[in-house]
């Protein structure tokens, strides 16, 4: 059945929640976002540091997004083009990085919309009017869409669709810690990328990728076990421990680094189960979710989730 358009009310505007809020704004809806951060990125953040007058960048999210969906591949290419993405060979054929920051395509798609950062959603709300958002004022909406990660998504989807709630609790998203470190000089002999190195899960020259600037700077970021075991540890203890890893896998005494700081990410990789639906709608309650943990980790799973919603709203 054809749905009429619509005002929605999306709660995350990372990639999954912007995504959909293109496809609903191409179908006719009228999407707004809401967004407890303080600007575009979430997973696929850029850190900014002020030093001596230079500023150092890290991608301490996602390192970089595949495209392999016909789809997405198109979305990316049209990233290309505005300058906003370029592949990274580095990380594989299929490997692209936004550019001058992985945050860079998640702005790009932000822009389009009407997004209100730092309203923190503390519940929803069904009236017979439609869907209030508590932590806005914003009139009610004729449906609702929840885009979080899943350890998020459960409690909000709790009072109004237990279904949905228990298919994002029984979810499980892996933490990470990453350690972001810069040097006075290049590192002789290091390969601009190290995969799956024992406790280290990747370690990356950030300054060697597309639209950087070229510093000595360098993302490192743990397994999943380790970062599970440190979970709940000090950033700076964190921070020394990762680096000791680092140059023990190197075999050499490291300089010692310009700026060395370290990043928990709770939710950082998902973990769908293999039967994973891609996105869940309810169309009598007009309540929908999209996200990565429904399809699979990568970037791209993410967009793809997105889209996948729409499809079930307006088939």
């Amino acid at each position: 059945m054809r749905v009429g358009p619509m005002r929605v009310g999306i709660v995350g505007a990372g990639m999954a929640g912007l995504s959909c809020a293109d496809a609903l704004a191409a179908a006719g809806h009228q999407p707004t976002l809401f967004d407890k951060g303080r600007g575009p990125g979430g997973r696929m953040s850029t850190r900014r540091v002020e030093l001596d007058g230079r500023t150092l960048t890290f991608d301490h999210g996602a390192q970089y997004m595949t495209a392999r969906d016909p789809a997405f591949v198109a979305r990316v290419g049209a990233w290309e083009i505005t300058g906003v993405a370029a592949r990274w060979p580095a990380a594989g054929p299929d490997a692209w990085v936004g550019v001058p920051g992985m945050s860079a395509p998640v702005r790009a798609l932000a822009a389009a919309h009407d997004v209100r950062w730092t309203t923190r959603i503390e519940a929803l709300r069904r009236k017979p009017t439609g869907w209030t958002l508590e932590g806005t004022d914003d009139d009610p909406f004729d449906a609702v869409v929840v885009a979080l990660p899943a350890e998020q998504a459960a409690p909000l989807l709790a009072r109004h669709h237990p279904a949905f709630a228990a298919t994002a609790a029984a979810s499980r998203t892996l933490p990470c810690w990453t350690v972001m470190a810069a040097f006075a000089e290049p590192l002789p002999g290091v390969p601009d990328t190290i995969k799956d190195a024992g406790p280290i899960g990747w370690a990356a020259r950030d300054g060697a990728k597309p639209g950087r600037a070229g510093t000595e700077s360098w993302v490192i970021q743990a397994a999943p076990d380790w970062s599970q075991a440190y979970l709940e540890e000090a950033p700076d203890t964190v921070a020394s421990a990762l680096f000791a890893l680092f140059a023990q896998h190197l075999g050499t005494d490291l300089p010692e680094p310009v700026h060395l700081m370290a990043h928990r990410w709770r939710f950082a990789r998902s973990r769908p189960p293999a039967d994973a639906p891609g996105a869940l709608w309810d169309a009598e309650a007009r309540l929908g979710v999209c996200g990565d943990w429904l399809l699979a980790p990568p970037v791209e799973a993410a967009w793809l989730s997105g889209q996948k919603l729409v499809t079930l709203i307006a088939p």
